[in-house]
């Protein structure tokens, strides 16, 4: 008996093609799966599944009934202020900036990009700069952050 799976559905009006392949373009190991032509359209597809960092996706062109909405995001949790950096300006092309290392992507999927060391720095400021810090930010500045939890 095989064990039972589990993957993500981003549903997409008519890109979801295109959504995927841009998303593997950004990670390293990333792959297109599977592609699943409509039938009625062999030139249109249906279903994408892809893998990004580990993590299973199904991008479906299901048409304009849903869209997605920033209630689900993406996170993506980083090393360097170059990684943040990139995928930052990569996902942003086109698309819209939040705050605190939130955005959405032309495509309408909302990412979060996270440096790993936040959190520890979240959890062992006492004083609450680090988090007044990054409440001010659009896109993570490490150093900033870094510098906030020194006083």
């Amino acid at each position: 008996m095989t064990e039972p799976s589990l993957s993500t559905c981003l549903w997409f009006d008519t890109q979801a093609e295109a959504a995927a392949r841009f998303y593997c373009s950004l990670f390293e190991g990333a792959r297109i799966t599977e592609i699943l032509q409509k039938p009625d359209d062999p030139g249109q597809a249906l279903a994408v599944y892809f893998d990004l960092l580990g993590q299973r996706y199904l991008a479906l062109n299901g048409g304009s009934h849903y869209a997605l909405t920033p209630a689900v995001s993406l996170g993506v949790h980083v090393d360097t202020q170059a990684e943040v950096d990139r995928l930052w300006d990569a996902l942003l092309e086109g698309g819209v900036e939040s705050r605190c290392g939130w955005l959405t992507d032309r495509f309408g999927l909302s990412w979060q990009i996270t440096p790993r060391v936040l959190p520890r720095l979240l959890q062992t400021d006492t004083s609450g700069r680090v988090m007044q810090a990054m409440m001010g930010m659009v896109k993570i500045d490490i150093a900033a952050l870094e510098a906030a939890a020194r006083g």
